[in-house]
């Protein structure tokens, strides 16, 4: 996935899809904001900020600092500038974090759920992250662990047809770029940054609710991710046989009016030097 795919239909397709997204990740955002609230914040930067979520509940949590969100997607920037019509101290703009600096805005909080790991060149962008942030500044992010630590990722993948998802190099920006704590680490230390630390964090994907979870969470998994996107390739027989195999599987961890499966991320923090 590139940078135009954000900037195209896929940033559209997240930006309609942020109710299921945040509901997602509801367990691990708990976790990172507690993280992020840990110490005073003047000044928050949150990085592919999406539709805004990270950005909304620090800028209710922290009603005297200062909290701007960027995206790269259009759409995903309007829905979050839509959700935060009420909130004077929060801002989005559309910009790239690997490059963007406020001219007056240093902040002492940088932040990201999910964000990071699509950087093309992470050590270029986790360096002009460090030179943008106030001294002493805090870096606060979560990404996926491995896909064997995420089964629901692995084993959705699986029910494609053998080779409709590419397998990809390690370091090939995306949603598990980032799973390897040793290239992490190594990454933020050649961009300057000190005091890593690595958090790991088990939470319950949801991907469905209701009377009907099962088709809840089937709509959302032929919406967005990479099955999703695979999935949209295939002939209309190949794509039906996936289908019905996705919903059994679905079927199988439904908790009565929840289909959770087991996320697995890590919540990484760091100082500026």
């Amino acid at each position: 996935m590139d940078r135009s795919d954000w900037e195209g239909r896929v940033g559209r397709k997240w930006a309609d899809e942020w109710r299921r997204t945040d509901r997602s990740f509801a367990g691990l955002t708990d976790r990172l904001l507690a993280r992020a609230s840990a110490r005073p914040i003047s000044r928050a930067l949150d990085v592919g900020c999406g539709a805004g979520e990270l950005s909304l509940a620090l800028g209710r949590g922290h009603s005297e600092a200062e909290i701007i969100g960027l995206d790269i997607s259009e759409d995903l920037v309007e829905a979050a500038r839509e959700r935060a019509a009420h909130l004077d101290n929060v801002t989005f703009f559309v910009a790239d974090a690997a490059t963007w600096r406020g001219s007056q805005f240093s902040p002492d909080l940088v932040v990201s759920r999910h964000g990071v790991m699509f950087f093309g060149d992470p050590v270029g962008a986790f360096t002009n992250l460090a030179k943008g942030a106030a001294p002493n500044a805090r870096l606060v992010f979560s990404c996926f662990r491995d896909r064997s630590e995420n089964p629901w990722a692995e084993q959705v993948a699986a029910l494609l047809p053998e080779g409709t998802i590419p397998v990809e190099a390690p370091e090939t920006p995306g949603p598990f770029a980032f799973a390897d704590r040793d290239r992490v680490e190594s990454i933020l230390d050649q961009a300057g940054w000190k005091e890593i630390a690595f958090e790991p964090v088990d939470f319950a994907y949801i991907a469905g609710t209701g009377e009907y979870a099962v088709e809840d969470a089937l709509s959302y998994f032929l919406a967005i991710g990479p099955a999703a996107r695979a999935a949209a390739s295939l002939d209309e027989h190949a794509r039906a046989e996936f289908t019905d195999k996705l919903r059994r599987y679905l079927a199988a961890n439904d908790q009565g009016q929840l289909v959770a499966m087991q996320g697995a991320a890590w919540i990484v923090s760091a100082r500026t030097r």
